[in-house]
């Protein structure tokens, strides 16, 4: 091998220096392992999401929309709601989201 040093003493130098950077590439790696397990028992950890959600207008009494609990457009102001809850919403008035159609879902038909 031409592109190391010829000299003992320069190629023990070298020999330390990569001793050292492969012990800090072994933490980084142990680390970025714990961060992975961490985050994935974060996920595991989560509760599930809720079939059915209620969204309150500004005021937070009134409901404004029933959505499917996947819906993309549901509000900050969503709670989550079982299904006898969300088909007595929908029974009192309260609109079904124009998107995720949870009356359809429901079985709920005009």
């Amino acid at each position: 091998m031409h592109d190391l040093p010829p000299d003992l003493p320069r190629l023990r130098t070298l020999e330390t220096w990569l001793i050292l950077t492969l012990d800090r590439v072994r933490q980084q790696i142990t680390d970025a392992e714990r961060r992975e397990t961490e985050r994935q028992r974060g996920i595991d950890a989560r509760p599930p999401a809720p079939d059915w959600l209620i969204e309150r207008g500004l005021s937070g009494q009134d409901a404004v929309y029933l959505h499917a609990g996947d819906c993309w457009n549901a509000g900050k102001r969503s709670k989550g709601i079982d299904r006898s809850a969300a088909l007595r919403s929908l029974a009192e008035g309260v609109a079904a989201c124009p998107h995720c159609r949870p009356d359809t879902a429901l079985g709920v038909l005009d």
